[in-house]
């Protein structure tokens, strides 16, 4: 029979709540749809609970496994992003914390194509004018005209798992490709990107040859019709290549004045002040973004300003906001499938208790030999 083991999530991840119930856990969650205060979660931890389920907006750190000392056994954070766990902190405690990533790889690419989609069509700007009953003639070119996605270039900045994915949807629009990381470069499968591509081409599918390759940051910015990002967060001190506005004044001023760019990834890459003088003084035609500086976005973000939003979408990091990428219990399928058996893995010592071997553990490195 199972142990009891006590968790507490920080917000409610759906039916996975009631299998850890079935299996005779004691599982208390904050019934509020906002983040808990961080004092509830110390109070928490305190109390002596095994696990900890956490999202984004919680802060983990020093202060909160040093209140779980001797008790606390892991923290399942239902996310693929853990900027809000302090890495060294739990490898110093010697808590194991989980992520998700993987399952959230298709939706948030395909989420990231149809931001895409509707900067280039000007989708918003065509709704309101139907809504607001501007709509009273039919024209050529008049009041506006959006642009094709199909035969453009686009540049995929990182190709991590999402990187790909949104490759694999561009190709699927017979988009030139740019590919840009510095520390990933998967070849193998660009390569068979552009073995799909001639062969859709030699046998009449497309009508036009295009191609996909690997080049430098610069020349990506320069030559794309669209930017898309999907590199991780990484700081000065924390990576010889760090991602920490990547995007600033001097790259956001490389890109073409009729260029798009797409963020996916993670707010702070983007400098949203210089995004948004970008947007003002016409450096790009456009930007989408779902993940920001400081989320939720202050209501005094420049981003927010009016003269720009005709061409600048604001969604809130909705990228993977798809009932089976959020709520499945299958952890091959759904966040909170895999972060709760992530906990599992870790309270009821699968895998031989090796912590090393369990596949949504992130910091396996505080506990290999």
């Amino acid at each position: 029979m199972t142990k009891k083991f006590r968790v507490f999530a920080t917000c409610d991840v759906g039916e996975s709540i009631e299998l850890l119930r079935k299996r005779g856990y004691d599982v208390e969650v904050y019934p509020q749809p906002k983040a808990p205060p961080k004092s509830l979660i110390l109070e928490k931890v305190k109390s002596g609970i095994d696990g900890l389920i956490t999202t984004l907006r919680d802060p983990i750190d020093a202060e909160v496994f040093e209140a779980g000392k001797g008790k606390l056994r892991v923290v399942a954070q239902i996310a693929v992003g853990f900027d809000n766990i302090n890495r060294a902190d739990a490898n110093r405690y010697k808590v194991p914390f989980i992520h998700t990533a993987d399952v959230l790889t298709e939706a948030t690419a395909e989420f990231a194509f149809f931001m895409l989609g509707a900067l280039a069509r000007k989708m918003w700007t065509a709704e309101h004018l139907l809504r607001e009953n501007k709509w009273d003639y039919w024209h050529p070119y008049l009041p506006f005209l959006g642009d094709e996605v199909t035969g453009k270039t686009i540049a995929i900045i990182g190709t991590g798992r999402i990187g790909l994915a949104m490759i694999k949807k561009c190709a699927g629009f017979d988009m030139n490709i740019l590919c840009y990381d510095p520390a990933y470069q998967n070849h193998a499968f660009v390569k068979a990107i552009q073995e799909i591509k001639d062969l859709l081409q030699r046998r009449g599918i497309a009508k036009e040859k295009t191609w996909i390759k690997y080049t430098t940051l610069d020349d990506a910015l320069r030559e794309a019709d669209f930017v898309s990002v999907h590199v991780p967060l990484l700081r000065e001190r924390e990576s010889d290549t760090p991602t920490y506005h990547l995007f600033n004044e001097r790259t956001l001023r490389m890109m073409k004045p009729t260029a798009f760019l797409v963020n996916t990834s993670r707010g702070p890459v983007v400098d949203e002040a210089a995004l948004a003088r970008a947007l003002r003084e016409n450096w790009i035609a456009g930007a989408a973004l779902d993940v920001y500086e400081k989320e939720p976005l202050p209501p005094d973000s420049p981003l927010r300003d009016l003269a720009i939003e005709d061409r600048c979408r604001l969604y809130p990091h909705f990228a993977s906001a798809a009932k089976i990428t959020r709520l499945s219990t299958d952890p091959n399928k759904g966040m909170a499938g895999r972060c709760v058996q992530g906990l599992i893995d870790v309270l009821e010592g699968n895998y031989g208790g090796d912590v090393t071997k369990m596949p949504y553990v992130v910091n396996k490195e505080a506990f290999g030999k």
